[in-house]
């Protein structure tokens, strides 16, 4: 059985899809995603969907659903990498992923998560920077 791995780092969770999702395949991503935002107290969730190349109307629903269960775990979701025609696809589809959050790629993703929950981490390379800069 295919499996979607899923990554921690840090307060967040990452998933990279990297092949092109069947129905079963995207109930179980939803499912173990849910799951280890649960376990893990994640408090957001980065899906790179940059390789996939078609989303219907039950993977859109998916996405969405992601995003509302973990919101309802205290965790913010963020999607990257979205090809255009993926994009026209859910709009012509009339699914506006309510709740999710999009960003051209993963580090303006992450960029994204850590001011949506004012990660201290992304505070503490700021103070560093301005303490460089006041060293010079």
């Amino acid at each position: 059985m295919d499996k979607i791995p899923i990554l921690r780092m840090g307060a967040f969770l990452l998933v990279s899809i990297q092949v092109d999702l069947y129905d079963r395949l995207a109930l179980n991503l939803e499912a173990d995603l849910v799951q280890m935002v649960n376990k893990t107290s994640a408090k957001g969730v980065l899906i790179d969907i940059s390789a996939v190349s078609i989303v219907d109307s039950f993977m859109g629903r998916i996405i969405g659903n992601i995003a509302s269960m973990s919101k309802i775990l205290d965790a913010q979701t963020v999607v990257v990498g979205m090809q255009p025609a993926v994009a026209i696809t859910l709009i012509e589809l009339g699914l506006p992923l309510k709740g999710v959050h999009t960003a051209l790629d993963m580090e303006k993703g992450m960029r994204l998560l850590r001011s949506m929950i004012d990660d201290p981490e992304e505070d503490a390379d700021e103070d560093q920077t301005i303490d460089d800069s006041i060293t010079e």
